[in-house]
C-alpha cells in the first residue's frame, strides 16, 4: 500500500491552467487575503490549491 502525496501548492501557472482564472483574477485574491500564497524575492510563486478552489466555487456556485 503506497501513500499518495496530496499536492496542496501549485505555481500560478497550474492554477489558471486547472481552474481557467486569469492570472491578474489569483493575484488579486492574494492581495485581498482570500488566497495564502507562497512567495520568493516579493513574487509570488506558489498559490494553495484549497483556497482557490474554494473561491473558484464561491464564484460559479458549484
Amino acid at each position: 500500500m503506497t501513500i499518495e502525496t496530496i499536492k496542496a501548492w501549485c505555481t500560478v501557472e497550474e492554477a489558471v491552467a486547472k481552474f481557467g482564472v486569469e492570472r491578474a483574477k489569483l493575484l488579486g485574491w492574494v492581495e485581498d487575503g482570500l488566497v495564502r500564497a507562497e512567495e520568493e524575492k516579493g513574487k509570488v510563486v506558489r498559490l494553495n490549491m484549497d483556497d482557490v478552489e474554494l473561491k473558484v466555487e464561491e464564484m460559479t456556485g458549484l
